[in-house]
């Protein structure tokens, strides 16, 4: 199990939390502080809670409510910890699909670190709040092995079982020499059938056991067979296979070590992970990079919005 960075509030009270948000509205301009305090120190399922008896009591829906006091980047990381987490997953992918250009990064990190039951939720969510599929939109937003990639990810047919077989490893990393290095031309379903169908344990091995064959790593093979976006893909999807914690670190760096941050990508991972790893993802962060996540936020972002993260993190 990792290490969450929010819990479930002890003495919880969403009545009064309720009342509390309605107090923070009032006058002019409302009470980002209050409302951080609140929304921050409460677990999503909490939060579900407090929206339900917001209605009750006044007739309204919280989020809109927030989203009609709060502004820019704290409006996105408050609305973002008051959706249910298969909604936001969804709206966050509908958001890396239909923007200008495709953000494919997005998208490989949502489907990569999650579980067969997971990616049929936010499917589900995805088609209940759009009204088309994911695996549809996903189409018609690519082409080529990167559609193919892509889909076979949303179908979550992914083994889960966590058997390793040595054997198999074996004849996989044999099988993916024969359709890449070995070869003029690469056969990528080859690539995509292994590494959307087998258990992240069993990957590993393969990884494994391709560097003894070969005597390279398996990213090496990916950047002399494949290019482009497909390439970055897959080179996310391995690193995200071999260490799921390390690559959402590099994913958090990256949103800030550039000039200008990438809030979106900053937002998504504090906050979905704020209740499943975000201290383990914190700890791998600061031996990497040599600053405490909490210090590159306290750099990167300013106001209302770095102290609503910083009440996340911790």
């Amino acid at each position: 199990m990792g290490t969450p960075t929010v819990f479930p509030c002890d003495d919880f009270d969403p009545e009064a939390d309720a009342q509390a948000l309605k107090q923070a509205f009032k006058g002019f301009g409302c009470n980002e502080e209050a409302i951080i305090e609140i929304i921050t120190k409460r677990s999503n399922a909490q939060r579900q809670e407090i929206s339900e008896h917001f209605k009750t009591m006044y007739g309204k829906d919280l989020i809109k409510e927030l989203k009609s006091e709060l502004r820019g980047n704290l409006e996105d990381v408050i609305v973002a910890l008051m959706l249910p987490p298969a909604e936001y997953y969804a709206k966050q992918l509908h958001k890396a699909i239909s923007g200008i250009g495709t953000n494919e990064k997005a998208i490989i990190e949502i489907l990569g670190i999650h579980k067969n039951d997971d990616i049929i939720a936010i499917r589900e969510a995805y088609q209940h709040m759009y009204g088309n599929s994911l695996e549809s939109d996903i189409k018609g937003d690519t082409s080529g092995s990167l559609k193919r990639l892509l889909v076979s990810l949303v179908n979550a047919h992914r083994d889960e079982s966590g058997i390793i077989d040595h054997e198999a490893a074996y004849k996989d990393a044999q099988t993916l020499l024969r359709a890449g290095e070995l070869f003029a031309g690469t056969d990528e379903s080859t690539f995509n059938l292994i590494m959307c169908q087998r258990n992240r344990e069993q990957l590993n091995k393969i990884f494994d056991e391709y560097q003894v064959l070969t005597g390279h790593d398996f990213e090496t093979a990916i950047e002399n067979e494949f290019s482009g976006t497909v390439k970055e893909v897959l080179l996310a999807l391995v690193k995200c296979v071999r260490n799921e914690i390390e690559y959402l670190a590099d994913r958090l760096h990256g949103s800030m070590d550039r000039i200008g941050t990438d809030d979106t990508t900053l937002i998504r991972i504090v906050v979905t992970r704020s209740e499943i790893d975000l201290g383990d993802i914190k700890e791998v962060f600061q031996n990497k990079y040599e600053k405490t996540l909490a210090e590159f936020i306290e750099d990167d972002t300013s106001g209302d919005y770095k102290n609503c993260l910083l009440s996340i993190v911790g």
